[in-house]
């Protein structure tokens, strides 16, 4: 399976004078043109794990493999956009214009939904669209692999809501390879491919979505039973 395997990884930090550790011998694949969702509580490694998948940091053994070419690009909590730039810049910057065609950056703001805003500067962009930049600067580095810490958390309801639904859209019409940390579990159910819980820096079990739950209603009995299975297992 193309993707990502994470064989026996541990990561410890050093707090003051005692050692804590957080990844305990994490083994996991993560398969490519999907969207994996790490679930778990606050302090469980999460976030650690997604940047040891992404390389901002090192485990302290075990091993990351990568199929395929590797190419990592983040979405944070925040959307980290320059303010002296527009859209367009923000998107962009960093690129080369033999790395990417003009074509496909309008392409690219379109899937998000920015077409129009395109000159617009982060201060005149709701909170929501800010976050659809963040969202197109990522694809336009045209990555093996997005990595997402908790890229709606401070949108509210109604926001992040229909930015779930923008990201399942932009997937399925990109094809995108994302790995998605969230410690909500009704958030998961809406994005997950494959959901992987994580307890105390374990993998403490792992859900396949149904490829027929499309529409991803939450109130289905397929969704209620597998939540059920998911409060059960945290």
């Amino acid at each position: 399976m193309a993707g990502i395997e994470l064989i026996n990884v541990h990561k410890q930090y050093r707090v003051e004078d005692r050692t804590v550790p957080v990844l305990r011998g994490i083994g996991l694949q993560i398969p490519e043109r999907q969207i994996t969702v790490i679930l778990g509580r606050s302090g469980c490694g999460k976030t650690t794990l997604l940047r040891l998948t992404g390389g901002l940091e090192e485990a302290d053994a075990g091993e990351i493999r990568y199929e395929g070419p590797h190419r990592t690009a983040f979405v944070f909590q925040e959307p980290r956009l320059m303010p002296w730039l527009t859209v367009w810049g923000n998107v962009t910057f960093g690129l080369e214009k033999r790395e990417i065609s003009r074509k496909k950056v309008e392409d690219i703001i379109a899937t998000v939904g920015l077409t129009g805003f395109e000159k617009a500067y982060p201060s005149q962009l709701s909170g929501g669209m800010q976050q659809r930049t963040a969202i197109a600067r990522a694809l336009a580095y045209q990555p093996s692999f997005i990595m997402m810490d908790e890229p709606f958390a401070a949108l509210d309801y109604f926001t992040r809501e229909q930015m779930q639904r923008e990201l399942l859209r932009v997937q399925q019409k990109q094809g995108s390879s994302i790995l998605f940390v969230t410690h909500s579990i009704d958030e998961a159910l809406i994005l997950g491919h494959r959901i992987v819980v994580i307890e105390n820096g374990l993998v403490k079990a792992e859900y396949r979505v149904p490829e027929s739950a499309g529409d991803r209603n939450l109130l289905d009995d397929t969704f209620i039973s597998l939540k059920r299975d998911i409060i059960k297992s945290l």
